[in-house]
């Protein structure tokens, strides 16, 4: 090699003894090259001063070294269209994949577009991560059409069999909801509460909500109780939707002592519709809500909450998607909440 050359893998290889091939697949990471001769290839590219050329690599693979982040749209009241949790996700999965190698492309997902056509199909992205409650009957048959296309995706959502005859095709990452119920509704029974309302969907078009819902009901049935259905009212993640739910509500009867939200924002509008009613929070009735969001904290009073761990649920996603990608068999991932206890549920902050 001339001393202004640049050095190439054929002078790493013609060093190591061993094939062009093999210094690729070593400085790709190939886990078929042994790790000493992975670590001897790398020794000798860094006294070369050899840099991988990552475009060129990544086309001779067919790969983008990038993944996709499709947001389904969420009802806000700015113009973001994106669940503040999914925000606090965001971060986790930026720093994931940086960690890992790859780029991150986000984007909205249209229900009326063909959105995975202009990502792994176009070689865009390597693969898919997909995230947003939404209604799950209204893109269900969009997950069915990517599994059928083998496609590279993961989503964050619900774990329960009713994602239908492609579940096992369909990598999940989800809370574990029916235990974040059980949490909730636990402690609103160990503060004194008997008579507890539900605000959120609880049908097969909001599954994570009904796994919250009937987790409660688990509750209820150790103390001898049940759901009744007159405590239950619809309501989709956002304060406006809380609010007016809660208003509902006390319209139908005021028999209730506690309200387990399906998600802190419509926990939050639920304690204005409580304010405006002459409700005291906690005196009259206590609150819990689930996310954990940062809002929750500066609420009035203080929100108790399910927290989802984030942090963790966006390694979970990038790093299964990566399996996926790499053909291997991955397992549904399963992420345990936490109760975080604060002044709605009747805990008192200190100086109160």
């Amino acid at each position: 090699m001339a001393l202004n050359d640049k050095p190439t893998s054929f002078d790493i290889a013609a060093l190591a003894g061993v094939s062009q091939p093999t210094v690729s697949r070593a400085l790709r990471g190939d886990p078929t090259v042994s790790e000493a001769t992975r670590l001897r290839i790398e020794a000798i590219a860094r006294q070369l001063n050899y840099k991988v050329d990552k475009n060129a690599s990544n086309l001779r693979r067919g790969q983008s070294n990038t993944l996709a982040l499709l947001f389904f749209e969420d009802p806000t009241p700015d113009d973001s269209l994106i669940n503040p949790f999914f925000l606090a996700m965001l971060g986790s999965i930026t720093r994931t994949c940086a960690l890992r190698g790859y780029d991150l492309l986000i984007s909205f997902q249209q229900l009326s577009d063909d959105w995975h056509v202009d990502y792994e199909d176009s070689r865009k992205a390597d693969g898919l991560i997909l995230l947003g409650y939404g209604d799950y009957e209204q893109y269900r048959a969009r997950l069915d059409l990517l599994v059928a296309q083998n496609t590279h995706f993961v989503r964050w959502g619900s774990i329960t069999p009713s994602l239908g005859k492609s579940a096992v095709d369909v990598a999940t990452v989800g809370c574990d909801n029916v235990l974040g119920g059980l949490l909730a509704g636990r402690h609103l029974l160990d503060r004194g509460a008997r008579r507890i309302a539900f605000l959120g969907e609880a049908s097969s078009r909001y599954p994570e909500f009904a796994d919250r819902y009937h987790g409660l009901g688990d509750a209820l049935r150790e103390h001898g109780l049940t759901l009744d259905p007159i405590l239950q009212v619809d309501a989709i993640t956002t304060e406006a939707s809380g609010h007016d739910a809660t208003k509902t509500l006390l319209e139908r009867t005021r028999d209730f002592d506690a309200i387990f939200a399906a998600s802190d924002l419509i926990a939050i509008g639920a304690m204005r519709a409580l304010a405006e009613a002459g409700c005291d929070v906690p005196g009259d009735v206590t609150i819990v809500g689930f996310d954990d969001l940062p809002a929750a904290q500066l609420a009035h009073p203080p929100l108790t909450t399910v927290a989802q761990d984030y942090r963790l649920a966006g390694e979970c996603l990038v790093d299964t998607l990566l399996a996926r990608i790499r053909g291997k068999t991955t397992a549904t991932a399963i992420l345990p909440p936490r109760l975080v206890v604060r002044a709605s549920s009747g805990i008192r902050i200190h100086g109160d």
